[in-house]
C-alpha cells in the first residue's frame, strides 16, 4: 500500500506539472492524499492510546482484553497492507469450528506472527514469544494485553510458568495459542531443531494441535517499496486432542517437524 500511495502521489504531481493544472486541482489532490495520511496517523495514535492503558507489570494470569486482541488482528492486517503482502491461506477448513487449538509453524521471519495473526487472529490468536518482542514500544504492551506470553528458554521454572499460563488461557477460552517450536527464525530456510517442551501447551490444555507451514515471509522486507510479496500459510494437519494426549512431547515435536519439512520439500520440488 505504501508503494502504491507514493507512486500515485508522484504521478499526481507529475500530471499537475505537465498539464499546468489550476490551483483547485492541486488543492483537491493534496486534500485527498493528506486526508489519507491523516487517517493512518489517527489510526496509529488510537492504538498507541489503547496500548498505554495496558499495565504489563500485572501477573500473567490476568484475562486478556478483547480490544487488545482486536487491535493485534487489525494492526497485523494494516501492516500486511502497508508492506504489500499478498496472503494465501489454505487448509483453514481443517481448524476446529468450535473451541481453541494450538498452532505450530516453521519460523522464517519476524513477519511470521504478523501474517498468521492477520489470517487467523480474528477469533483470538496469541503467541508465545521471546521476551524482547513484548518490550517493543506500544506494540509489546498491546500484544501483552491480548494474551501474548514471553518465554525464557534459559530458565526452566519461568518457561514452565509460561506454558501453564498459556494452557490456562486456552482452557478458559480466552484465545488459541501460536508457537514457533524452533525458538528463533531460520536464516537459511532450513528447519531448525524443535523444542519438545513447547508441545506441553497443547497437552496440558487438552486441545487439538494444528500443524502449519509458512513460506514467503522472509522476502517481505527485501521486497518492500519494490513489489508485492506473496506469502503462503498452509494448515497441513490438525491432530485431535486425544492423539496429542497419547503422544509424548518428543514424538509430537518429531512428527510436526517431519510434516512441515515434507511440505516444504514438496513445494520446492514442485517449483523446480
Amino acid at each position: 500500500m505504501l508503494t502504491l500511495f507514493i507512486l500515485l502521489f508522484v504521478v499526481f504531481l507529475a500530471a499537475c506539472f505537465a498539464l499546468n493544472a489550476p490551483p483547485a486541482v492541486w488543492h483537491a489532490g493534496l486534500w485527498v492524499f493528506g486526508g489519507f495520511a491523516a487517517l493512518n496517523v489517527l489510526y496509529v495514535l488510537f492504538w498507541v492510546c489503547v496500548a498505554s492503558t495496558v499495565d504489563d507489570s500485572k501477573p500473567l494470569t490476568e484475562k486478556p482484553r478483547r480490544i487488545c486482541s482486536f487491535g493485534c488482528w487489525s494492526i497485523a492486517n494494516w501492516l500486511c497492507a502497508w508492506f504489500w503482502v499478498r496472503m494465501r491461506v489454505t487448509g483453514r477448513e481443517l481448524l476446529p469450528r468450535e473451541g481453541r487449538y494450538v498452532l505450530v509453524c516453521n519460523h522464517r521471519s519476524g513477519f511470521d506472527p504478523v501474517t498468521a495473526e492477520a489470517a487467523l487472529g480474528k477469533n483470538g490468536l496469541a503467541f508465545i514469544s521471546k521476551p524482547s518482542n513484548l518490550k517493543l514500544p506500544y506494540i509489546g504492551k498491546l500484544a501483552y494485553g491480548a494474551g501474548f506470553l514471553p518465554i525464557d528458554r534459559e530458565n526452566d521454572r519461568k518457561a514452565l510458568k509460561t506454558i501453564l499460563t498459556a494452557a490456562d488461557y486456552i482452557k478458559r477460552d480466552y484465545c488459541s495459542m501460536g508457537i514457533y517450536p524452533e525458538g528463533t527464525r531460520s536464516k537459511t530456510g532450513e528447519l531448525l531443531p524443535f523444542h519438545a517442551g513447547s508441545f506441553k501447551v497443547a497437552q496440558k490444555a487438552g486441545v487439538p494441535l494444528a500443524i502449519a507451514c509458512s513460506r514467503g515471509t522472509e522476502h517481505v522486507m527485501r521486497n518492500w517499496l519494490r513489489r508485492p510479496t506473496r506469502v503462503e500459510l498452509r494448515i497441513l494437519e490438525v491432530l485431535p486432542a486425544e492423539r496429542v494426549k497419547a503422544m509424548s512431547t518428543q514424538e509430537l515435536a518429531a512428527y510436526s517437524r517431519e510434516t512441515i519439512e515434507a511440505a516444504l520439500r514438496e513445494k520446492t520440488e514442485g517449483s523446480v
